[in-house]
């Protein structure tokens, strides 16, 4: 085999997909899985808005299907800034915004537009892709082990210690995988950690900028309230760049309209990363997009019916999870407080089944409930977290709301027959 770049060859492939094709291979022998790990929306069931879709069909019948600007329609542009401002009481100018196909290429372009090589990049784990984008610009990975008391989410005495000499903060909430939020106190200690370590640097040293993803900010539950770091800290809008889209908000995941904003300058150099990457959204996506963006009636109704949809599933789970944990079922999980994720513990280290099967690490735990159990989770080390993390995520964008109940009846089974 032809020896290839030293990237190519220590990428390190997804445990997602590797978990993807055992499912696969048990569906095509016939085998009825219960697949939570899909962080996707099955069209049928969290279709996108209509409205959305009418707009799209007619932006192709109107002969959309030029190249689109580098930085995306100025329309669109417009349209998400008013939404943003609107909805989360940022202002911020259109000029500020990138479009891409989606969340992925503009969170690569940041990695690639603040991280040089050796470089320390802090992210906690578990979370989504953070481990690959700094393997991407070789950076020097500093990952910080969350727990399930600060609800997954790093706080501010875990990160303090290595803010000297990073150069990226990479934030996610609502986070993927735990469908967790930061709380406004959690959230303000690490915004007063990162001025304070950007007003001890020179003049000519590079900041400490904050990737904050908020794909998942407008799907929250309850009194759950989404709180972000230029809200609370206006300062901090020199430092930090956003990272959100139509992706989960809209159920519309294959649309591929996604936008970044943040300082200008930052903004400027990533459009002219993706630029030569020509990772843009299409055309009439985009002006389907900005023509939907500004329909606040349509949004809202939308979201509140697809935020209920969402919540009784997750919430139907959890409740199944605590009541077998009341039974004395080894199990746990955080109540649901946004996006489409539910936080499951399994603790079955050291149980014997019935046939004398020994469950010794997460990689049997998860095939013990993959056989018997028919239940397709994701462990928290597919997110970065210790290997023998007992966390998983759970994710109901493809569940049908009947099947929920036969799915606990034969999770019950399955931990019965443990001992």
């Amino acid at each position: 085999m032809a020896l290839l770049s030293h990237l190519a060859n220590t990428l390190i492939p997804s445990e997602i997909i590797k978990l993807g094709n055992e499912i696969n291979e048990r569906i095509k022998h016939g085998n009825k899985i219960y697949n939570f790990t899909i962080g996707d929306f099955d069209p049928s069931i969290f279709p996108i808005p209509q409205l959305l879709e009418d707009e799209i069909v007619q932006a192709y019948r109107n002969k959309r299907t030029n190249y689109p600007p580098a930085n995306g329609i100025s329309e669109l542009r417009h349209a998400v800034a008013q939404f943003i401002k609107n909805k989360q009481g940022l202002d911020y100018d259109p000029n500020a915004f990138l479009i891409s196909g989606g969340g992925r290429p503009l969170i690569y372009a940041a990695y690639r537009a603040i991280c040089d090589k050796g470089e320390k990049v802090i992210y906690p784990v578990p979370s989504w892709n953070n481990n690959h984008y700094t393997h991407f610009v070789e950076g020097n990975h500093v990952s910080v082990e969350t727990s399930a008391e600060n609800n997954f989410l790093p706080t501010a005495e875990e990160l303090i210690p290595h803010l000297k000499g990073a150069c990226l903060l990479a934030l996610c909430s609502p986070l993927n995988p735990t469908g967790t939020v930061f709380s406004k106190e959690q959230l303000s200690k690490i915004c007063e950690a990162v001025l304070a370590e950007n007003k001890q640097r020179g003049i000519d040293e590079k900041p400490l900028y904050i990737l904050y993803d908020q794909i998942y900010w407008t799907l929250t539950f309850g009194e759950t309230v989404h709180y972000n770091p230029v809200s609370l800290f206006p300062e901090l809008k020199e430092y930090t760049l956003f990272v959100d889209g139509i992706s989960k908000a809209f159920c519309a995941t294959g649309v591929r309209v996604g936008w970044s904003f943040g300082p200008a300058n930052l903004i400027d150099k990533m459009k002219g990363i993706l630029s030569h990457i020509g990772a843009w959204s299409p055309m009439a996506e985009q002006v389907a997009t900005s023509h939907f963006m500004v329909k606040e009636n349509e949004i809202d109704t939308f979201l509140a019916h697809t935020k209920m949809g969402i919540h009784t599933r997750l919430q139907q789970i959890y409740d199944g999870i605590m009541k077998l944990k009341k039974e004395g079922h080894d199990v746990d999980a955080i109540a649901p407080m946004a996006a489409m994720y539910l936080t499951i513990r399994f603790s079955l280290k050291n149980k014997i089944s019935s046939t004398g099967e020994v469950i010794r690490t997460t990689a049997d735990m998860t095939s013990y409930l993959l056989q018997h159990a028919s239940l397709a989770i994701v462990p928290f080390s597919a997110f970065g977290a210790d290997k023998e993390s007992e966390w998983y995520r759970l994710s109901v964008g493809t569940c049908h709301e009947e099947d929920i109940p036969h799915m606990l009846s034969k999770l019950k089974m399955a931990l019965d027959d443990l001992k």
